[in-house]
């Protein structure tokens, strides 16, 4: 049940991270490292999470040309992350780029190359959002197709909405992994999610892995909280 948990490191200080590490990698083996955390202390949060023998999912986003796509991945590669991503609007091409160049490292480092995910539509959207950004679709219009896109561009898998789920395994079937942010168990409060699902939802859909911060990285006692969200994980099963 632990695999499927990622706890979110959604801090400034190195410090702060690492005590949250510390509390709860007994039970948690991979953690999201994003821009905050990242910007602050850079490959530094990356080298504390594998001193603690765990994984890091690099939340970094890439979205640019794709030459710089392919040169951040190949440097995320080059530190050893499990699993990085890029934004799936930043088209084809960048996404191509982005799996040769991790593939690249893995081939001269003789290490395993990251998983390289695809950020569809941010939890944090709803449809009224995406029209005042300029896109006509529906979110459940929208994330399936950059869903397909992102599969037949060689990703390995998306960063979606829970409830997204059964609608994009009939556009990318069996295999194609999905990481779902935005979960938040029922005892806790949703914040800034608005597409959210319970431990136990999320799991039930399909998710491979789920992302959650705050409800255990702001809980007084960090490790009970992971306890309570892997026997919500189990339920699930």
């Amino acid at each position: 049940m632990s695999e499927k948990l990622i706890v979110a490191l959604d801090f400034s200080d190195l410090k702060q991270a690492q005590a949250v590490v510390q509390k709860v990698s007994p039970l948690v083996k991979t953690f999201k490292i994003g821009k905050e955390l990242f910007t602050s202390a850079g490959p530094e949060a990356v080298h504390m999470v594998h001193a603690h023998k765990c994984r890091v999912f690099l939340d970094l986003k890439f979205h640019d040309i794709p030459n710089t796509v392919a040169s951040a991945c190949e440097a995320a590669a080059k530190l050893g992350v499990f699993m990085l991503n890029v934004h799936a609007l930043g088209g084809k091409t960048m996404m191509v780029n982005a799996v040769q160049a991790v593939h690249r490292v893995a081939l001269e480092k003789k290490i395993a190359a990251p998983k390289v995910l695809a950020v569809t539509v941010l939890t944090s959207l709803k449809d009224a959002d995406l029209k005042e950004a300029g896109i006509s679709k529906k979110v459940k219009q929208e994330v399936p197709l950059l869903a397909l896109l992102a599969k037949n561009s060689g990703l390995d898998g998306v960063v979606a909405s829970a409830q997204e789920i059964p609608l994009l395994r009939s556009f990318v079937g069996k295999g194609f992994l999905i990481v779902t942010p935005g979960v938040r168990p029922v005892w806790a409060a949703h914040g800034d999610q608005k597409r959210v699902a319970t431990p136990k939802e999320a799991v039930s859909a399909g998710a491979d892995f789920i992302v959650v911060g705050r409800p255990i990285t702001q809980h007084p006692q960090p490790l009970v909280a992971v306890e309570k969200i892997l026997k919500e994980i189990e339920a699930a099963r």
